[in-house]
């Protein structure tokens, strides 16, 4: 009998790295029950939630230049919002800003990466990304205090924990076709951009994760409501109950999403036509384009 040992991967940035495809074995309800049952260890504290919530520009600054550094390194999308969620804990723990924020968030970028990536951000493309405001030494002195910060308990629950699990969870209501395959791939990429969006909005700030995917995932399928062949409703319910939601809960926070997206294109409108008279499109700083998403 012959055994083969292929290993299935997907080759990512021009072959610079390789990723396993994903394993449905490695899926479902079990796995979903494991990941709630630990989320909410890795939220920040109330008193932490209360101050940013109440001046929130500087927290959003830093989440978005973290965005952005993600966006320019090619990071996988699991990066992001593993690096704000260290970002908050950190902060969380200390409750004070070091004298350079970039370099706290820089740390958090580069410990996410070397949790999640085969090939790793550099500690000199970060300092390089914050234009030198800092030396690799400092950025490795500041990584050492994070992690000695959070007792090396860096393997956050993020968002993008459970996106591929309540894809494959609404997969089985949608069927097996070239069409399910497109839309489920429309629709991992819509929610990886909402989720990214809640990462940066203070507001979202003490969501659990689980909740925040199931409300991008229904945002995004409200989104997608036409090209759906399943009814929204019942996707809503179902994303409901495997977070362990109320559907009014999850319809919401769905809303507030939506609500954010409106509010940031306006804003971006706006800022694009000051800056050109509109002539000229300004390029995405999300892994996906906000404005492909229509509501």
């Amino acid at each position: 009998m012959s055994v083969s040992l292929w290993c299935e991967e997907e080759t990512e940035r021009s072959g610079a790295s390789v990723r396993a495809s994903f394993d449905p074995n490695a899926s479902g309800l079990r796995v979903i029950q494991s990941l709630l049952h630990v989320e909410e260890k890795y939220l920040p504290c109330p008193l932490y939630i209360s101050l940013i919530q109440r001046e929130p520009k500087r927290r959003e600054e830093l989440t978005k230049w973290t965005l952005e550094v993600c966006c320019e390194c090619g990071c996988d999308e699991s990066v992001f919002p593993l690096a704000v969620s260290l970002l908050d804990r950190y902060l969380s723990s200390t409750l004070s800003l070091p004298v350079s924020p970039t370099c706290l968030a820089s740390a958090c970028i580069l410990i996410a990466s070397k949790l999640t990536e085969s090939e790793t951000v550099t500690a000199d493309t970060l300092c390089a990304s914050a234009e030198y405001e800092f030396l690799s030494s400092d950025l490795r002195g500041m990584e050492r205090v994070v992690l000695g910060t959070l007792r090396w308990d860096v393997a956050a629950v993020t968002p993008q924990d459970f996106l591929p699990h309540f894809l494959s969870c609404l997969e089985d209501l949608m069927g097996d076709s070239e069409d399910t395959v497109d839309f489920t791939s429309t629709l991992r990429r819509h929610g990886d951009t909402l989720a990214a969006m809640c990462m940066c909005d203070s507001r979202f700030l003490g969501t659990p994760p689980s909740l925040m995917a199931a409300a991008a995932l229904n945002s995004a399928l409200r989104g997608l409501e036409a090209k759906s062949r399943v009814e929204t409703g019942h996707m809503t319910y179902t994303l409901a109950t495997i977070c362990q939601s109320d559907p009014a809960v999850l319809q919401c926070y769905s809303e507030l999403i939506e609500g954010a997206l409106r509010e940031r294109l306006r804003n971006r409108g706006e800022q694009q036509e000051e800056k050109d008279g509109g002539m000229e499109e300004e390029r995405s700083s999300t892994p996906t384009d906000l404005r492909e998403i229509d509501f």
